[in-house]
């Protein structure tokens, strides 16, 4: 876990909004390559990658906001702070030190600061993959109608360059300890340092007597969706696309592909499940997603030649 990558002019250069920007530039640039080799403008890509970039960012966010649990905590930063839990400290000391609230008959520290902004601050964290890539697709396609871009070679250039471009956003939030997995006592399991995340949920739910002891060993879900989703790009791209039946077939055998493997690792992710058959909202998206996919796959095979 390395949050902080160094410091430009005394300001911290964040490991998990520094690989995703990596991932976005990544994902950009070989899909303006493959466009550019298939003799298509490659200029439409680039701008729709920093169209992607905004939209992403923005529906990520308010996924996040929305359904990740945390909707209240941002609602009472605005109007009332010190119902939120800041930080999970062991003495009014520490939490005098992070400008908390201490509340000694719960021995908690609370927010102090009112912040009617703080659910806007994506580059603190908190990114909801599934609104990203709603609010990036639907705009994104957009994008392609107005410039007139070959929309079938379009979509496919971009689902062919997703995942490689996720690939880098999974190991920044390896980074910055972030998306975690359960507690596992198998050979893969990894440990995250004192005060990290990992630690301080674990220490909540009254797994280590101390937050200021590393964490026990979990699933690095993080690095088990890297690695898939490298996978996932080398097949689409080596394998698929030079085979392709029609055009979006790479797309949506990206969005098929990620919905299964991503609902496969949240059963090893350490999120709170959803209310609905015990899954998470991943994981709920995920089944709407093959379903939508599986509905496209067997329309558009039967239309190829989409412009």
């Amino acid at each position: 876990m390395i949050p902080v990558f160094g410091h430009i002019f005394g300001e911290p250069i964040p490991a998990y909004f520094t690989l995703l920007m990596v991932g976005f530039g990544v994902a950009t640039f070989l899909a303006a390559y493959w466009s550019k080799r298939a003799g298509y403008d490659h200029d439409v890509i680039i701008d729709l990658g920093l169209l992607s970039v905004i939209a992403g960012v923005v529906g990520g966010r308010l996924l996040h906001v929305i359904a990740d649990g945390y909707f209240w905590d941002y609602v009472h930063l605005c109007t009332d702070p010190s119902q939120v839990v800041w930080k999970v400290v062991e003495s009014a000391a520490e939490c005098a030190e992070l400008e908390g609230a201490w509340h000694a008959d719960t021995s908690t520290c609370h927010a102090r600061t009112q912040d009617c902004f703080a659910w806007a601050k994506f580059w603190n964290g908190g990114l909801a993959y599934y609104g990203g890539l709603f609010v990036a697709s639907a705009s994104g396609l957009w994008f392609l109608r107005r410039e007139r871009f070959p929309l079938g070679h379009g979509i496919d250039a971009v689902g062919a360059a997703l995942p490689i471009g996720i690939f880098f956003g999974r190991l920044g939030c390896f980074f910055g300890g972030c998306c975690f997995g359960v507690v596992t006592h198998g050979p893969l399991g990894l440990t995250f340092p004192r005060f990290s995340a990992a630690s301080e949920k674990q220490y909540r739910e009254g797994l280590l007597a101390s937050k200021s002891l590393e964490s026990l060993p979990v699933h690095p879900a993080q690095l088990y969706e890297a690695a898939g989703c490298l996978l996932l790009g080398l097949s689409l791209t080596l394998w698929l696309q030079p085979r392709k039946r029609f055009h979006g077939q790479v797309m949506l055998a990206f969005l098929g592909g990620y919905a299964v493997l991503r609902f496969l690792i949240e059963f090893v992710r350490a999120d709170d499940r959803g209310g609905l058959l015990g899954l998470s909202t991943s994981q709920l998206l995920g089944v709407l997603m093959i379903g939508l996919v599986a509905a496209l796959w067997a329309r558009l095979g039967r239309s190829p030649h989409m412009s």
